[in-house]
């Protein structure tokens, strides 16, 4: 009798439940309103807990933010952060010096290392219309011997993204984003930052987002390391077989890295998030947003943190927005510029 590639299915949460080399995976999905001038929401904010406002009160948050929705600025190390942005737009600025606006399904790789503060704000640039604002974002993290390299600022444009457009016998689509890892028909692999784990050849990392129009069929290849970890996260759609199994969604479904997975899904549309890695397999201390391997170090992240502030806030307050223009761009820490291709070429 042949074994199901399904280990396990549970229902999501918020955040979602990682395995390691993931530490934290969110996804916010929020139906923002139209913005005012200063690109804040329309609608009141009566009744949220400013600050601290994870409501979804009318089907969004403020988060941290008090005017623009979104995360002032914070501290990281020890790990990194992979913000996959579907819908919207985020404004980021850093402790580097560096500052970037992305979205519309851009990603964003930063490598904390020893220390970095950055912020993430949702600037509500339409003022006729919603400003939906959809994103993943997923912790990974460091090998205890690249816990304090130096931060690093890396930006994947859209349109540089692998992707894989496979049609089944009968002609229905799956779509894959390879934001990391290989995948055949796809293209070559973006590189990832140098001191990540996902750099590692042994590491086996994949982040790909997948899209399966109703009935579509596609087979899910076998994860190419020994001892991978692999998550597949059903978060849109009604009901998918899996190896054979039905699934309703939403479920984070837990399978066998080392074998080929026939995906089969149900009536309507749906999509996933796929995680997976071989395990660095190292004791992890967190506090927040600091992990590393011993308490210890998280006290030494602590006092660090108080007395150098990771390099010091260069900007004028704690949540920067970059002003009004749609346009998406990525100033470095070195002041070098750089714009997705196709805006590149308008220009």
């Amino acid at each position: 009798m042949t074994r199901s590639p399904v280990l396990n299915v549970k229902p999501l949460g918020f955040p979602w439940e990682t395995a390691d080399p993931f530490l934290f995976c969110a996804y916010h999905d929020d139906a923002y309103p139209q913005g005012t001038a200063g690109m804040a929401p329309v609608d009141s904010l009566a009744g949220r807990d400013i600050g601290q406002d994870f409501s979804r009160k009318d089907g969004w948050s403020m988060y941290h933010g008090d005017k623009v929705p979104g995360f002032p600025g914070h501290p990281h190390r020890g790990f990194e952060t992979v913000t996959v942005v579907r819908k919207g737009l985020i404004d980021h600025s850093d402790s580097l010096g560096a500052t970037a606006r992305f979205g519309q399904g851009d990603a964003q790789w930063l490598t904390a290392g020893g220390g970095v503060v950055h912020s993430e704000m949702f600037p509500l640039l339409n003022q006729d219309k919603p400003n939906p604002l959809e994103l993943f974002q997923i912790w990974l993290n460091l090998p205890a011997k690249n816990k304090m390299v130096p931060a690093h600022f890396t930006m994947f444009w859209s349109g540089d993204i692998p992707r894989l457009s496979a049609k089944d016998e009968a002609g229905r689509t799956t779509e894959v984003a390879v934001v990391a890892g290989h995948l055949d028909g796809a293209g070559a692999p973006l590189p990832p930052p140098p001191d990540s784990w996902a750099a590692q050849p042994q590491a086996d990392v994949a982040i790909w987002t997948l899209r399966m129009e109703p009935g579509a069929r596609w087979t899910l290849p076998a994860a190419q390391g020994e001892g991978t970890r692999r998550n597949l996260y059903f978060f849109k759609g009604a009901s998918v077989t899996v190896g054979g199994e039905t699934v309703t969604g939403p479920a984070a479904i837990e399978l066998k890295a080392d074998v080929p997975v026939e995906l089969v899904n149900g009536e309507v549309e749906a999509e996933f998030l796929l995680l997976q890695g071989r395990p660095i397999g190292e004791p992890v201390a967190q506090y927040g947003p600091f992990v590393m391997n011993t308490q210890a170090e998280i006290m030494q992240a602590m006092q660090d943190y108080r007395r150098t502030q990771f390099g010091g806030w260069p900007w004028p307050d704690s949540a920067p927005v970059h002003g009004r223009e749609v346009q998406r761009f990525a100033r470095h820490p070195d002041g070098r510029e750089e714009q997705p291709a196709e805006a590149a070429q308008a220009a």
